[in-house]
């Protein structure tokens, strides 16, 4: 594939991807790991996504992916609008939400006719990223009040229960039978994936997190959850903290994630172990038809 205009990528195009999200690596986690894991053929399976991208003398300057859960992703500093209509056109499933840089969300929502949409969910948020070298990790694991481990088929159950209370609580999704189905066969990915972390006080689960993204040098932190009859005893930023060390002991050494402008403490809990701001983030969730 090679000259100007707006392309639906396919197989082969890996590598000029790839390209350009480096350029862009702490904001493109989603779509990096996705396309190293799914590539680029689109069969509706856990992943897999269309990609539309814009192309300047043959090299990708743009990119948009629908993916398998409804969700459109944009890494597109120029062209977002025309580049979600492209992908949303090609991909002909339902639109559920828009993430990515925010202003590039705005675009895309303005360019698709969404403004006036009811949302479950519009977050502005900010986007932090730490170097693992500069961890600092709290003293209930370096004393071992709390242990970090990954998840085990064990706790499925527990955490299909969390997943479902944290989808409820940050992305305002109803359980039903189909939705707590999804939500066991995302914790089900993640624990066979060892992606999936789960922090423990006297043998006892008190909190959840997870690696939502994951490539050879960088993890992307997602779905932390601690109960709220749990919270404000540091949990959340223990269950985090244990899983960065333990992926740095793997090697990694970098980790990004995102957190709502508004929710303060989760910023503290966060800059404590050595996070900074990088950039912003919006995650936009669409209520149902």
């Amino acid at each position: 594939m090679t000259g100007n205009g707006i392309r639906i990528l396919g197989e082969g195009d890996e590598p000029r991807l790839d390209r350009f999200l480096m350029r862009h690596a702490d904001s493109s986690l989603f779509l990096r790991s996705n396309l190293r894991i799914a590539g680029l053929v689109d069969r509706g399976q856990a992943l897999q996504g269309t990609y539309a991208a814009a192309l300047r003398q043959g090299e990708v300057v743009a990119v948009v992916g629908h993916f398998w859960n409804e969700n459109l992703i944009l890494q597109a500093p120029e062209q977002a609008a025309e580049l979600a209509i492209a992908a949303v056109k090609a991909s002909r499933r339902r639109l559920g939400g828009l993430i990515g840089p925010h202003e590039q969300v705005m675009a895309a929502r303005r360019g698709l006719g969404l403004m006036g949409r009811a949302t479950h969910i519009a977050e502005e948020e900010i986007l932090y990223a730490l170097p693992l070298v500069q961890l600092s990790l709290p003293a209930s694991l370096s004393d071992g009040r709390v242990c970090c481990r990954n998840g085990r088929p064990a706790d499925f159950d527990l955490l299909t229960d969390w997943r479902a209370a944290y989808s409820a609580e940050t992305l305002g999704e109803s359980e039903t039978p189909m939705t707590r189905q999804r939500n066991r066969e995302t914790i089900q990915r993640y624990v066979a994936q060892a992606e999936q972390w789960v922090l423990e006080t006297a043998g006892t689960p008190v909190a959840a997190s997870t690696f939502n993204a994951r490539l050879a040098d960088t993890v992307q932190i997602g779905g932390v959850w601690t109960p709220p009859e749990l919270r404000s005893r540091g949990y959340a930023r223990a269950v985090v903290g244990g899983s960065l060390l333990a992926a740095r002991d793997a090697g990694i050494s970098r980790a990004v994630l995102f957190t709502p402008e508004r929710n303060i403490s989760a910023q503290r809990a966060y800059e404590s172990l050595g996070f900074r701001p990088v950039g912003d983030y919006t995650v936009t969730i669409f209520a149902g038809d």
